[in-house]
C-alpha cells in the first residue's frame, strides 16, 4: 500500500473516531454522574439515525434538498434521543441508581431488547437510505485516491465537540456540579444541590451525544435495526481502554481504537476485530483502570448478599429435587419438542452454575462467558469430526479445551475487577466469536460445524436422565463447597479482598483458581450444546450467549443456589413459550427483565425468600 492509500486509511480511521467519540463521550458522562453503565446506549445512537433518515426520505423529503433543512433533522434526531433519554431516566435509571453494577447493566439490556422491537414496530424492518448531503456530496483528491467530504467534515468535527465539552464541564457553573457529583455525589447533595435535576441533564446529554452520533452515520450508511448491538460493543471498548469517567481518556482511546480499525481492515482485514479487542486486553493489562481512568473507579466490585442455601433441612431440599425432577419428565412426555426445550434448560442451567459460581462466590464479573462454552462446543464438535470420538471423549476434549485457555487468559484477568474485568473477558469472547467465524477452514465459518451425531437417537433418553442427574449433582457440589471452610474464604475474598489479605488468605490464588474452574464448567456446558444440538455456530460466542447467561442467573437468583434453575426456566421456556405466539417477544422479554431487576434485584427466589422471611421468617442458616 502507498503512501495515499495509507493517508486514505488513516482518515478513515479518524472519521470513525468521531463516531466512536461521542457515543464514548455520552457513555462517560452517564456513568461519571449516576455510576450507571448503559448498555442500552446504542439504542439512541440507532433512533438518531433512524428518525432523522425517515423524516429526510419519506416525512418531509424537502428537508433533504437545502443544508439547513438535512442539519435540522439530524439535529431533531438527536433532541429525540434525548427525549427519550429523560424518560429512561425518569422510570428506569432513577430506580436502579443503588443497585449494583451488573444488575444496572441487565436492566439496560432488558431496554435495548424493548426499544429494538418498539422501533421494528414504528420505523419498520427495511434499511433506510438517505441522499447525501448538500453541498457535501464531493471528495477531495489525495494522490489516486479520494477521501469524502462528509467524512472530513465528521473527522474536524470530533475535536470541536471535544473542545465543547470541556469548556462546559470547565468553565460553566452546570460543570462544575456535574465534576463535583463524579467526585461525591452525597457531599453536593448535602451541600444543598439537588442531584436529581443535574443526573437528568447529564442523561439528556449523554442520550444526546448518541443520537446525533447515529444521525451523522446517515449520508455514509444505511439506517437499519442492527445499529444498536454492533456500536454499543465497540464504544464499550472506547470507554473502558480511555477509563470510566475520563472525557481526555475517551477522546484518546477513540482515536487509537479508531486508527487501529483503519489499518486492521487494510492490512488484516479478517481480524479486524481481533485487533480491537487486543488492543483493548493489553491496555487493562497494562493499566487496569485504562488510559486515564482512576484506580477508585478501577476497584469496584459487587456487591453481592450471602450465598442461600434455603431450604436448609434435607426434607426441602429433596422437594425442591422432586419439582426439578417432575417438570423435566413433564417435559419429556411432551414428546421431542418438550424433550429439546427440556435439554435447552438444563443445559443453559448449567452454564448459569458456571457463571454463578464465579460471581457469587468468587465476586468475579464475567461480560464474556461465552467464550469459555463456545471454545467447549468447538472442542467436542472437533474431537468428533476429525478424531470420530464418542460423547465421553468429545466433553473431554471440549472441557480441556476451555480449560487450557482459561489456564492463560485467568493469569492476566484476575488483576482487574467490576467492568474491567467484565470487559475483558468480553474481548476474550470477542475473538473467539471472531475466530469461530473467519477460520472457516477449521470452524466452517458462518455454516457452522453440523451433522454431529453424539448422542444417538436410541439412546437419547439415557443421556437426558444423565444430564438431570448431572445438573442435580452440579448443585449438590455448589452447596456443598459454599457451606465449607473454602466457600467462607472465597466469600471473604470478594467482600473485602484487602482484609482478607491480611488474614494471610492467598487471594489471587482462589480467585485464580475459581475462574478456571468456573471456565471448565463453562466448556462442559458448550459441549453438552454441541452434543444434543448436533451443530455448532459461531452464535455460541455472541456476546447474546454471554448475556443469556447472565440473566439466567440474575432473574433467578445470583446468590440463590436453585437461581440458575429458575432464571434458565423463565428464559428458555418463558422465550420459547412467547415467540411461538407473539411477533415482538423480544420486547415482552426485555419488559420483564426490567420489571425483575427493579422490584426484584436480588432475582425472582430472593424475593420469595425476602417474602417468606417477612410473612414467614425461614428457619435455618445461609454461608
Amino acid at each position: 500500500m502507498g503512501f495515499d492509500g495509507l493517508a486514505l486509511q488513516l482518515l478513515n480511521g479518524l472519521s470513525h473516531a468521531t463516531t466512536l467519540f461521542l457515543m464514548a463521550s455520552g457513555l462517560t458522562l452517564i456513568f461519571g454522574v449516576t455510576r450507571i453503565v448503559n448498555f442500552a446506549h446504542g439504542s439512541f445512537f440507532m433512533l438518531g439515525a433512524l428518525w432523522s433518515a425517515h423524516a429526510v426520505t419519506h416525512w418531509w423529503p424537502a428537508m433533504a434538498d437545502t443544508a439547513w433543512g438535512y442539519g435540522t433533522a439530524i439535529l431533531m434526531g438527536a433532541c429525540l434521543a434525548a427525549l427519550l433519554g429523560a424518560i429512561t431516566e425518569v422510570l428506569l435509571l432513577k430506580r436502579m441508581r443503588h443497585a449494583p453494577q451488573l444488575y444496572q447493566l441487565v436492566a439496560t439490556f432488558g431496554l435495548t431488547l424493548a426499544l429494538h422491537d418498539a422501533m421494528r414496530w414504528y420505523f419498520g424492518p427495511e434499511e433506510v437510505f438517505a441522499p447525501r448531503f448538500p453541498g457535501l456530496k464531493g471528495a477531495i483528491e489525495l494522490g489516486e485516491s479520494y477521501f469524502p467530504t462528509w467524512q472530513l467534515f465528521t473527522l474536524v468535527l470530533g475535536p470541536l465537540v471535544w473542545l465543547g465539552l470541556h469548556l462546559l464541564l470547565t468553565r460553566t457553573l452546570w460543570g462544575q456540579r456535574v465534576k463535583a457529583a463524579t467526585q461525591d455525589r452525597e457531599m453536593l447533595d448535602a451541600l444543598g444541590v439537588n442531584p436529581a435535576p443535574l443526573m437528568l441533564g447529564v442523561v439528556m446529554l449523554g442520550c444526546g451525544l448518541a443520537g446525533l452520533a447515529g444521525a451523522l452515520q446517515l449520508p455514509r450508511e444505511p439506517a437499519n435495526l442492527q445499529m444498536d448491538v454492533n456500536v454499543v460493543v465497540e464504544t464499550f471498548v472506547v470507554v473502558v481502554t480511555g477509563g470510566l469517567g475520563s472525557i481526555g481518556g475517551a477522546f484518546a482511546a477513540a482515536v487509537l481504537i479508531g486508527v487501529i480499525h483503519a489499518l486492521g481492515v487494510s492490512f488484516f482485514p479478517q481480524a479486524t476485530l481481533v485487533l480491537v479487542f487486543l488492543t483493548m486486553a493489553v491496555v487493562l493489562v497494562w493499566r487496569p483502570q485504562g488510559l486515564a481512568g482512576s484506580a477508585a473507579h478501577a476497584e469496584q466490585r459487587e456487591s453481592v448478599p450471602v450465598f442461600a442455601l434455603w431450604p436448609v433441612a434435607w426434607v426441602g431440599r429433596a422437594m425442591f429435587a422432586a419439582v426439578f425432577v417432575s417438570l423435566t419428565l413433564l417435559a419429556w412426555g411432551q414428546g421431542d419438542y418438550g424433550r429439546s426445550l427440556a435439554e435447552d434448560v438444563m443445559v443453559m442451567m448449567l452454564f448459569g452454575l458456571s457463571l454463578q459460581w464465579m460471581m457469587a462466590l468468587g465476586g468475579l464479573v464475567s461480560f464474556g462467558h461465552a467464550a469459555f462454552f463456545a471454545l467447549g462446543a468447538y472442542g467436542a464438535a472437533l474431537a468428533h469430526l476429525h478424531w470420530g470420538s464418542g460423547l465421553l471423549t468429545s466433553l473431554a476434549a471440549g472441557m480441556a479445551l476451555a480449560l487450557t485457555v482459561a489456564l492463560v487468559f485467568g493469569a492476566l484477568v484476575v488483576r482487574s475487577s467490576g467492568v474491567y474485568l467484565a470487559m475483558l473477558s468480553l474481548a476474550l469472547a470477542q475473538m473467539v466469536w471472531a475466530g469461530a467465524t473467519q477460520w472457516v477452514g477449521l470452524t466452517g465459518g458462518d455454516n457452522g460445524l453440523i451433522g454431529l451425531r453424539l448422542v444417538d437417537p436410541e439412546q437419547r433418553p439415557f443421556w437426558d436422565a444423565a444430564l438431570c442427574a448431572g445438573v442435580l449433582l452440579a448443585l449438590a457440589g455448589m452447596a456443598r463447597v459454599v457451606g465449607s471452610s473454602r466457600g467462607a474464604a472465597l466469600q471473604a475474598l470478594r467482600d473485602a479482598p484487602l482484609r482478607a489479605a491480611a488474614s494471610g488468605l492467598p487471594v489471587q490464588a482462589l480467585r485464580y483458581q475459581v475462574f478456571v474452574g468456573s471456565a471448565t464448567l463453562a466448556g462442559l456446558a458448550g459441549g453438552l450444546w454441541a452434543a444434543f444440538k448436533g451443530a455448532v455456530f459461531p452464535s455460541v460466542a455472541s456476546v447474546a450467549m454471554s448475556v443469556d447467561a447472565l440473566l439466567v442467573i440474575l432473574l433467578g437468583g445470583v446468590h440463590q443456589l436453585w437461581g440458575a434453575a429458575v432464571g434458565s426456566a423463565l428464559l428458555v421456556w418463558g422465550g420459547a413459550e412467547l415467540g411461538q405466539g407473539l411477533d415482538y417477544w423480544r420486547g415482552v422479554l426485555g419488559l420483564v427483565i426490567m420489571a425483575v431487576m427493579v422490584l426484584a434485584p436480588s432475582g425472582v427466589l430472593g424475593g420469595v425468600q425476602m417474602l417468606l422471611t417477612r410473612f414467614g421468617p425461614i428457619k435455618g442458616r445461609t454461608a
